[in-house]
């Protein structure tokens, strides 16, 4: 189906307007404050105008468990430095578990195995038999736990564990190599490592052993170890540190009981992706991620009780934390484990039918290359319980809106959504009232003040500008690990605009608040003073039938302008010919302006390992950035890729040597956001 950017693509029937959780919660407004709205958009702006008035409405339609405090919601409003329900006591994990509930809590689906499911009741017996582990090793609040696990139940189990007794939560997939996971948890010196014997992926099976050993070895002081023998191999725990064995820990259930803490108490630290110098370590609350959670699963996306929700990525990916919280509105977790395309590139779509989920959440990438490879998931499973399909990750192309109301159903709501690990949550994104558009993401999320803005702090409507946040949200970090003087914090988001968020991305807003992103801002391309996006140039190229993948460069060399696009070709596609078909494409979709200085074949394009583009690593390599200061291998998914990238900047260099950047120039060291 050709679609045409801004065509409507698909609209709420009347069933969803009148049955999903936005409804009930403007039901509850009209009922309960005596409030009423014509149209999202004047719910969105109360929201954010009052934002006291809307986040005490959203504690109590939710019924948090606990005490609110007599305090304001919001009692300092500035930013960074917020403070939100002073006096309250909660507990976030409290939520995941407290309906006794007849549908399962997880099913746990791993390659090569068939899908186990979870009760809630066998979910909190396990995860109070860890809570009193943990209790018995000296673990108490504020202590960190860190997790080297896969996308199963012991992950969960681990962070319910740890917020019930107020310790703080860090989880990495064994995908990642020593080096990266030790570049993240090194920081943290938890008391407790709970680590996995290995992986699979693939159809292969990945022993992690050696790599928990060097992990201890690098953790000062060594953590008391949990280890966990998921590949059944029997293989004995590495050597070097106080261990126990996961088996045994969760052999004996035991009552799970939920200490309550203020609102800001520390939940879990989150990493940026390390692409660009050392993880930052980012610490969300207990009370800002409870509330922000429940609604973006209750209001936004219409997570409902009973429904299946997967969202295809590891536990180093805020999606992960998200996936976990659907058990906040009594939904099923669906944990996948593994390759996503394994056996096949269609495996997703059989899983989802499989499973009869009803919500799927996928990188956009994932549903290009479905388009490409002609899959038609709609007729070839059946899709009949999927309502919902999310895609984040990075900017979905127009025709894939087109692509799945014809593959895989007209009925399926797709919506595009993009946050970050910052908030762990969405600024832009789903809603069930209103129609959904080719090219945009739906709507600016309740209760977030998000705008686009020039360069002089003004607000755009209709043009691209740098998306900016200008009110606090709950779920904005309390802190930055081991930051002290919040230094890095502030120079991460409040620099450009003190008091005011800046996230690094572009986004151009419209009258209606639907938006379109066009890529990280702090990736600009800027050609004689005209800003360029590079999801534009991606949407325009990426279509093409000769081109697998792409990623375009800007950057001042000398006296001029550099504009390099990396292409991975398809297997068999002629070099010149592609070639010629990038050009066209993209004179064509943007303008002459668009078209980049050189065409690069690459054997492939680098990603972090949540799946975006390295463009800022590899534009530093053509600044002069030494690698080892321009990116971390163990961050990245394909870090062989790199040294293709590193010889031909360092080619370029060579060639014009007055263009190697002086070490004391600001470009020259690694990005800090």
């Amino acid at each position: 189906m050709e679609v045409h950017p801004g065509d409507v693509v698909w609209q709420p029937s009347e069933t969803l307007l009148r049955e999903c959780g936005l409804t009930a919660y403007r039901s509850w407004l009209d009922a309960n404050r005596d409030l009423r709205f014509d149209g999202y958009d004047a719910l969105w702006r109360w929201s954010v105008e009052r934002l006291g008035d809307f986040w005490t409405s959203l504690w109590d339609f939710a019924e948090v468990s606990g005490s609110r405090g007599e305090g304001p919601a919001l009692a300092r409003a500035e930013m960074p430095g917020a403070a939100w329900f002073p006096g309250a006591d909660l507990n976030y994990a409290e939520h995941l578990l407290r309906d006794d509930l007849e549908n399962p809590a997880l099913i746990c689906v791993s390659e090569g195995r068939e899908p186990v499911e979870w009760s809630r009741q066998r979910l909190r017996r396990e995860a109070g038999a860890l809570a009193g582990h943990l209790r018995e090793l000296g673990v108490g609040p504020g202590d960190r736990v860190a997790g080297y696990l896969t996308n199963g139940a012991p992950a969960v189990i681990g962070l319910i564990a740890c917020a019930a007794i107020g310790a703080i939560w860090s989880v990495c997939a064994p995908d990642f190599g020593a080096r990266g996971v030790a570049a993240r948890f090194a920081q943290l010196r938890p008391k407790v490592l709970i680590a996995v014997d290995g992986y699979r992926w693939g159809g292969k099976v990945y022993s992690r052993g050696e790599d928990v050993r060097r992990l201890l070895e690098e953790i000062s002081p060594t953590p008391h170890l949990i280890w966990i023998d998921d590949l059944g191999s029997g293989a004995a725990p590495p050597a070097g540190a106080e261990t126990s064995l996961w088996e045994q820990v969760v052999a004996e259930p035991a009552e799970l009981e939920f200490n309550r803490f203020p609102f800001d108490h520390p939940l879990w630290i989150l990493f940026s992706s390390g692409t660009t110098g050392i993880p930052k370590g980012i610490v969300h609350g207990h009370g800002g991620i409870l509330l922000e959670h429940f609604k973006q699963m209750r209001l936004h996306c219409d997570v409902r009780s009973g429904d299946r929700f997967l969202f295809v990525g590891s536990t180093s990916w805020m999606v992960w934390n998200m996936m976990v919280s659907s058990l906040l509105v009594g939904a099923t977790a669906v944990l996948l484990d593994g390759s996503p395309t394994y056996p096949d590139l269609g495996s997703i779509w059989a899983r989802a039918a499989q499973l009869r989920t009803t919500h799927l959440g996928v990188g956009a990438g994932y549903i290009a290359v479905s388009m490409k490879a002609g899959l038609r998931p709609g007729s070839e499973h059946d899709l009949g319980a999927l309502r919902s399909l999310v895609s984040t990750g990075s900017p979905l192309a127009v025709a894939g809106f087109g692509w799945v109301g014809e593959a895989v159903g007209r009925d399926v709501w797709l919506s595009s959504a993009s946050g970050g690990t910052d908030v762990c949550s969405a600024f832009v994104g789903s809603c069930p009232i209103v129609p959904v558009q080719a090219g945009r993401l739906q709507t600016r999320q309740l209760g977030v003040s998000v705008e686009a803005w020039n360069e002089r702090g003004e607000a755009l409507v209709g043009e691209t500008g740098e998306l900016v946040v200008t009110e606090p949200m709950p779920s904005m970090p309390l802190r930055f690990w081991e930051d002290p003087d919040g230094a890095r914090y502030r120079a991460a988001y409040f620099e450009e605009f003190p008091g005011v968020w800046r996230h690094g991305d572009f986004i151009e807003i419209f009258e209606d608040g639907s938006s379109v992103i066009h890529g990280r801002s702090d990736s600009t391309l800027n050609r004689n003073g005209v800003r360029m996006g590079s999801a534009d140039i991606y949407a325009a190229v990426e279509p093409l039938a000769e081109v697998e993948e792409a990623l375009v460069i800007g950057t001042e060399l000398g006296d001029g302008y550099y504009m390099p696009l990396f292409v991975a070709l398809a297997p068999g596609a002629d070099e010149e010919e592609a070639r010629g078909q990038i050009v066209a494409a993209i004179r064509d979709a943007l303008s002459p302006r668009h078209v980049p200085d050189e065409i690069i074949v690459v054997p492939g394009v680098p990603h972090t390992r949540t799946g975006k583009k390295l463009e800022v690593p590899v534009k530093r390599l053509f600044q002069g950035v030494p690698p080892e200061r321009a990116f971390d291998p163990g961050a990245v998914d394909d870090a062989s890729l790199l040294a293709t990238y590193e010889a031909i900047a360092s080619e370029r260099r060579a060639a014009l040597p007055e263009l190697n950047p002086d070490p004391t120039d600001p470009r020259s060291r690694p990005d800090e956001h």
